[in-house]
């Protein structure tokens, strides 16, 4: 399909979209030729920026439903549409499940499950009024399919993200596409403070198939990929982008003899 991943024209928003996975995501629609509005309770220092192409931001706590409403408004009134919206914003500090405090439990759900579908809501009143319609892409994690041990409450909403993805996938089609990126680990610029340094984060790379962690512009790339015609009979589904996956342990601990 010619000219599938030229987004000239089109119209993303990336909540988070400054920093981290989320920087890579929005370099990745940048260097496409799409117009690309990022959010966040704080401007970064330098906003992502391709080809001599910038991105907008928006001030946004993507907690709040209000601020929500009042960013989509604010890309209608630049752009006059919306075209993708990738709900990457999210995260959680470690903290041991037998002694979270209630209110911190609930604030990694609102964070990583409510803001996504609260944004996803407000965006789909737009994309439905479009001759294209849109496409929505949830960032989640391979926390969704395995143990999440110092962070249950966020793996949690992120597997609640990828279901909801497929009810949103069925109610707002065939207009809205909805899909999840089922993202592995991510080497990123604050990559030392989980893997430590250059040899810890090789070490940690090597447990990969294949044989390094993700960089953002893979998950960019998919992005890409999952909001482009290429991908217009997919919807209601996961993609994993996660190198292959993580080794079983137990094939290391093991000592029959073949």
């Amino acid at each position: 399909m010619e000219n599938a991943l030229d987004f000239s024209g089109k119209v993303v928003i990336v909540t988070g979209g400054g920093k981290g996975v989320g920087k890579g995501i929005t370099e990745t629609f940048l260097a496409a030729g799409a117009d690309v509005l990022i959010c966040g309770r704080s401007e970064p220092e330098s906003l992502p920026q391709c080809n001599g192409r910038k991105a907008l931001f928006f001030n946004c706590d993507v907690r709040d439903f209000e601020q929500i409403e009042a960013c989509v408004d604010f890309a209608m009134q630049q752009y006059g549409r919306v075209d993708v919206l990738v709900n990457n914003a999210g995260g959680a500090p470690f903290a041991e499940a037998a002694t979270a405090s209630p209110r911190f439990s609930e604030s990694i759900i609102r964070l990583n499950l409510i803001a996504p579908l609260n944004f996803s809501q407000v965006a789909n009143r737009v994309m439905q009024q479009q001759p294209e319609g849109g496409s929505i892409i949830n960032i989640a994690s391979v926390s969704t399919i395995r143990p999440s041990p110092g962070t249950a409450a966020y793996g949690a909403a992120k597997a609640g993200l990828v279901n909801l993805g497929t009810s949103l996938a069925v109610e707002w089609a065939p207009k809205v596409r909805v899909n999840a990126l089922v993202v592995g680990l991510t080497e990123t610029e604050q990559a030392h403070l989980h893997y430590g340094d250059a040899d810890g984060i090789a070490a940690v790379g090597a447990t990969i198939p294949l044989g390094r962690m993700a960089v953002p512009a893979d998950i960019g790339n998919a992005c890409l990929f999952l909001a482009s015609p290429l991908a217009s009979y997919v919807s209601g589904t996961s993609f994993a982008v996660h190198g292959g996956g993580e080794k079983p342990a137990f094939l290391d601990a093991a000592n029959a003899k073949s």
